[in-house]
């Protein structure tokens, strides 16, 4: 049972079963998430309701931590056009001391004030605004990996088989994550023989 897994849960790096999976071992939060659980699993005498709610706890705080700099990012591309529009003022103040110059020189000035405005607005729609989204794709992905492993230890728990309790994290991923069960079945069948 669970006690042939113990090496394997304090050493995941050097498991044999967790080097069948190197997307899984690649991911430090999964390895810790399911590693943890899985040792409170070792040490018997759970409450699954009280697991269920650390479990749920644990994962609210990943959340929230996932956000946060989502947020913080997101926040700078939202405040980079502002920025933009600093320089070009302050472009236009460095102009207007130099209103006696000829206009072909105003216009380089004028035209070096509005480039303030444009770096902003390119850094923060083309670059930083994109890259805000992309972390947070990537946090959902994570987050619904760590739930699809919740669900599958908490079914393992209530005596279901290991196919079936696979089967309980399946139906968690996202649909175009998600591979059909016979996809799934295929891939189990490939580990297992390896």
């Amino acid at each position: 049972g669970l006690m042939a897994l113990e090496a394997d849960i304090e050493e995941p790096e050097n498991s044999e079963i967790f080097k069948k999976y190197p997307a899984v071992l690649e991911n430090h939060h999964l390895v810790e998430f399911l590693t943890d659980y899985l040792r409170m699993m070792l040490g018997g005498s759970l409450n699954l309701v009280q697991l269920e709610g650390l479990m749920e706890q644990e994962l609210e705080e990943f959340v929230k931590t996932e956000h946060l700099a989502v947020h913080a990012v997101d926040n700078m591309a939202q405040g980079l056009p502002a920025f933009g529009i600093v320089a070009a003022v302050m472009g236009v103040v460095q102009t207007m001391g130099s209103i006696g110059l000829p206009p072909a020189e105003l216009g380089k000035l004028i035209g070096a004030a509005l480039v303030g405005t444009f770096l902003g607005i390119l850094f923060s729609y083309a670059v930083v605004a994109p890259m805000a989204a992309a972390m947070a794709q990537r946090g959902e992905l994570e987050i619904k990996s760590l739930f699809a492993v919740k669900a599958i230890l908490l079914a393992s728990l209530n005596g279901f088989t290991p196919p079936q309790a696979c089967e309980f994290g399946r139906k968690i991923m996202f649909p175009d994550q998600r591979p059909t069960f016979k996809e799934f079945d295929e891939k189990a069948k490939e580990v297992k023989g390896k």
